[in-house]
């Protein structure tokens, strides 16, 4: 008999109407579980961790749960790990699981757009798809997966794409790595290289990072003041392939020379950030030192400055590894 593990986490998923108004995340693993159908040879298992709406979620947290999942991993008979949550930051949370957790099975993030106690709540369908495809041998090696509307994503590089609709997940650059039918899963990647940090040497205390925006006629107030604040790390949601103007530029080539590690993402929904341009563009971030991030957009690239910046002290580990990591 397998066991699939659940990690309950909140998010829509578990939403449930207030009579006073407004939706808020109460319902726990087991009731969420209660209304699976069985699965043949499937034993599923279930440990609350949180009880929130993911728009909450923090490093800390991400971090909890990490080293709650290690510890169930540490069972030989768990198949794999599903957690539920919301999609508001599934994202987030799926990269920073996938850096920490090394183990070849799966660990699945699952959730849902429509709440519990809607009558057509996807949670049901989606948190059963999950516990499928945790089960499913042909799942290991695969990282942190997010599975959602039938469809399995690896962690890097898939986005929350549309605010209420079922299909919300995509990957852009990266496609699917499958799909689920009928409670057959049907796989069509194969297992990539993964970067590997030392989850016990993760301080979120020094990962301070905070995402600045650029825009037409934008300075760098913003730049100056988060790193006044503390912050170790910044990612630029830059213009087009990853461009932004000449007083960025400078702020840029200051920070860096400080040690703050400056990173570069887009606003744009799909393709790679590229040093292209002068004048205040990609080519001249790239010059001031800043860190091209591929194919990565603010929050992913966030969630990996952060993992590394609380595992690495010199910021120059941090860059090299960056660099590594969104080119490879």
């Amino acid at each position: 008999m397998r066991t699939v593990m659940v990690l309950a986490t909140g998010g829509t998923i578990a939403t449930r109407s207030k009579a006073t108004g407004g939706a808020v995340a109460r319902a726990s693993g087991a009731e969420l579980v209660e209304r699976l159908a069985a699965a043949d040879g499937v034993r599923v298992q279930v440990d609350d961790v949180f009880r929130i709406g993911s728009y909450l979620m923090t490093l800390e947290r991400m971090r909890t749960l990490a080293l709650r999942a290690q510890e169930h991993l540490r069972e030989e008979d768990v198949a794999g790990l599903v957690i539920t949550h919301g999609t508001d930051t599934a994202e987030e949370t799926a990269l920073f699981l996938d850096l920490f957790l090394h183990d070849e099975r799966p660990v699945v993030l699952t959730g849902a757009q429509r709440p519990a106690d809607a009558p057509d709540s996807d949670g049901p369908r989606n948190l059963s798809d999950a516990v499928t495809v945790a089960a499913q041998p042909s799942s290991r090696g695969l990282g942190t997966l997010i599975v959602f509307d039938g469809s399995v994503f690896a962690a890097g590089g898939t986005r929350k794409s549309h605010t209420t609709a079922s299909s919300t997940f995509a990957s852009p650059d990266g496609g699917l790595l499958g799909w689920v039918r009928g409670g057959t899963v049907h796989l069509s990647q194969a297992s990539r290289p993964r970067l590997r940090l030392d989850l016990a040497a993760m301080d979120p205390s020094r990962a301070r990072v905070d995402i600045v925006a650029c825009y037409p006629g934008a300075d760098a107030t913003a730049l100056r003041a988060f790193a006044a604040a503390g912050a170790r790390g910044i990612v630029l949601e830059a213009t087009g392939a990853g461009n932004a103007n000449t007083e960025i530029c400078e702020a840029v080539s200051e920070l860096t020379a400080s040690g703050v590690v400056v990173a570069t993402s887009t606003r744009v929904a799909a393709g790679p950030v590229a040093s292209i341009y002068g004048n205040g563009g990609g080519a001249d971030l790239l010059a001031a030192g800043a860190v091209p991030t591929g194919v990565l957009r603010p929050p992913q690239a966030r969630v990996l400055l952060a993992a590394l910046l609380g595992v690495h002290a010199d910021p120059r580990a941090v860059r090299e590894a960056l660099a590594a990591y969104t080119t490879g």
